[in-house]
């Protein structure tokens, strides 16, 4: 899959039109155009790996059904919106396909451990030489 976007199928979408706030003067008033989808994410037949991935991402837009709540209300169209809702729909899918590398541990050599005590008792040295001055 990589990165690129992902298609979904038509029925395991629904939408929805609601009154949109912000901009957009008597027209916000007058029209529905914020877009609200419901994606049923069992209808995908995704992976258990990549089922689990989506579910982070999307976080509190994923419900206790399975279903994907994504609302778009950034523009005054209702194409508009309906177009960045899918596009943000199949951009969270794309990237629960990546598979993150695993990290691998490391550890600091005895050369790194030994030039970091070094420093520090370096460090140590100069500030032990900032007491305060005594005169005799």
């Amino acid at each position: 899959m990589g990165g690129e976007d992902f298609i979904i199928p038509e029925d395991a979408l629904s939408e929805s039109f609601l009154a949109a706030t912000g901009p957009g003067g008597q027209n916000v008033n007058k029209v529905a155009t914020a877009v609200q989808l419901r994606l049923d994410v069992f209808k995908l037949g995704l992976a258990p790996d990549v089922y689990q991935r989506l579910k982070r991402i999307a976080g509190s837009k994923m419900t206790l059904a399975g279903e994907l709540l994504v609302t778009a209300r950034r523009y005054r169209s209702q194409e508009a919106n309906r177009t960045d809702a899918r596009a943000r729909l199949a951009r969270m899918i794309a990237d629960a396909h990546i598979v993150q590398p695993k990290r691998r541990r490391t550890r600091p050599s005895k050369a790194a451990k030994a030039k970091r005590i070094d420093k520090k008792v370096q460090r140590g040295a100069i500030k032990r030489g900032r007491g305060r001055v005594e005169l005799d």
